[in-house]
Order: C-alpha cells, then structure tokens, then sequence
C-alpha cells in the first residue's frame, strides 16, 4: 500500500510539473494584446515610448524563457501576481470570490449526488419496470439541455413572471439586510442558481450510479446473498449499493475539486461572483495572472481529490485494499 501510495504521489507531481508549463502557455497562445485590459481607452492615446514604460513594468516585453522562469518562481513562492483587469492582487480577487462560488456549486454538488445517487438505486433495483424507463427517459431528456438555457427559462419563470425571486448577484445591494434576514436573502439569490447546476447535474449522477448498481447486482455474490434468504434492503443496502459506490466516489472527488473553479456560464447568467464569472472576464480580457492563478487553483485542487480517493477506495471497497 505505501509503495502504491508513493508511486501516485510521484505521478501527481509530474502531472503538477506538465500542468504548471500548460498553465504559462495557454495565455500566450491566446489571441489579443493584454496591453488593451491594462491600459483600456487609455491605450490609443499613449505614443510608443509609453506602452513600452507599460510592458516594461509588467514584464510584458521579456523573452518567452524569462517569462516562464519568473511565473515558475511566482507559483513556488506562492505569490499569485496582480490582476491587470480587476487592478488588486489575484490571491485578495481569489479569497473574495472563492466563498460565494463553494456556497453555490459545494451545496449544489452534495444534493445532486445525494439524489441522483439515491434515484439511480431505486431505478436499478426496478430495472426494466415503467417507472424505471419513465425515469430514465426524463433525465436523459434533461441531460441534453443546455444549462445557460435551463437558467434563462427558471429567470423567465420565477423572476420575471412570478417575481418571487432575484436575479442578479449573491445578495442585494441596495438593501442592507441583518440576522436572519440576510441569510434569508442569501438563500434567495442562492436558490435559481443552485437549481440550475442541481437540474443538469442529477442526470449524470443517477447514470453513473444506475449502471453501477446494474453491473453489481448480477455479481455471484448478490445471488449467493439473496440465496441465504437475505431481505431486499440489505442485499441493497450492505452488499450491491457498497460495492457500486467506487465510480461515485470517484466522481464525487472530482466535483469537489472542480467545484472550486465555479460554475462558468451560471455564474455569468445570474452575474454571480464567483470564480467562474471571474474567470471569464479574464479570458476575455487577457488578464494573464488571474487566468494562471485560476487554472493553477483547479489543477492542484483536482490532484489533491485523486489523492484523497486513493486513500478512500481501501476504506469503501476491500477488494482494493487486498489488491
């Protein structure tokens, strides 16, 4: 098991090493000058003496080698630049936006898992049966839509026609609210959002775990269990649905990491400001810093979720340990 252990850890580094050079080379190879997000308007007024003052003083004009070793010694000293879009140090821009994205895509992430794990259970155990072709034939249709477009018709619906819930932002600004009732506004602001990830996300969770369950329940040992004369809920319980969580844990390892990225074109609908809205602005802007900054943050954050399921798949399956 160490050994094992010691050999992911291994490749893990080297996937942070390949990761760091893709990082400083996916801005470079981007189209547009990033003198246009530094400077703005201000950039068609200045003479050519002045925008080289401009790429001098953000290391702009070096050569692509110096560049590359002084963003390696940015990331070992964990120093994560400054944003020219958004003028403040990206590491002050990550720890503003970073809480708003976990409270959306976090929370988002445990109720879709929750029920589309839970209604993948109950289907495969009804396999074949209408509600499980009904169920089947609902998810999947909602799988094939678009979340930007699920997010526009729950803004149709419940903002504009309705008007019982917001649409813009994490919490109101024009309104101080204090005690329960800036939770209550939290929530609020919260709840179309979460809907729209919690909507397009439960199809996929209740087809990894349907086909989970599908392929342990014609296992030897399922047949061996109900032979004993053991009761449905704990051949479902304690032998099928234990052994098919491997593919979830998985999954649900790699939501978490990815969680910390945002949800892009969400976040961007409902002008949240999370990570992901701040994202987008920086490709579109060609702010380098937060652009790294932001990848960087999703590849060590992914790295460590494989890790951790590593440790976890002894505890949750044996036949990994014994292997």
């Amino acid at each position: 098991m160490g050994g094992h252990l010691l050999r992911r850890i291994g490749q893990y580094v080297l996937v942070i090493l390949v990761a760091i050079v893709i990082d400083f080379m996916i801005p470079q190879l981007m189209p547009g000058d990033p003198l246009k997000a530094i400077l703005g308007e201000n950039l068609f007024g200045m003479d050519q003496e002045q925008i080289q003052a401009v790429r001098l003083h953000y290391g702009l004009d070096l050569p692509l080698h110096e560049q590359f070793l002084h963003y390696v010694k940015q990331v070992f000293t964990l120093d994560l630049g400054y944003s020219y879009k958004f003028r403040k140090p990206v590491a002050d821009l990550i720890k503003q936006r970073l809480p708003w994205t976990l409270l959306l895509t976090f929370t988002s992430l445990i109720i879709s898992v929750t029920v589309g794990s839970a209604l993948g259970v109950w289907a495969a155990f009804r396999r074949g049966s209408r509600s499980d072709v009904g169920l089947l034939t609902v998810l999947l249709g909602i799988s094939s839509l678009p979340s930007f477009w699920v997010a526009m018709v729950l803004i149709a619906i419940f903002a504009v026609q309705l008007k019982i819930l917001p649409i813009y932002g994490a919490k109101s600004l024009v309104i101080k609210y204090t005690g329960m009732a800036y939770y209550w506004d939290l929530f609020k602001h919260w709840l179309l959002p979460a809907t729209t990830i919690i909507l397009v996300s439960i199809p996929g969770w209740f087809m990894t775990m349907r086909y989970s369950m599908l392929s342990t329940l014609g296992s030897d040992y399922i047949r061996t269990a109900r032979a004993k004369g053991l009761s449905e809920r704990v051949v479902m319980f304690r032998h099928a649905m234990r052994n098919a969580l491997l593919p979830v844990v998985t999954g649900l390892m790699l939501g978490l990491a990815y969680s910390v990225s945002g949800a892009t074109l969400v976040e961007t609908v409902f002008s949240y400001p999370g990570v992901g809205r701040m994202l987008f602005e920086a490709v579109y802007f060609r702010d380098y810093p937060v652009i790294r900054s932001t990848f960087l943050m999703i590849t060590f954050t992914v790295v460590g979720a494989n890790l951790i399921a590593d440790l976890i798949y002894p505890l949750v399956d044996p036949r990994v340990r014994g292997s």
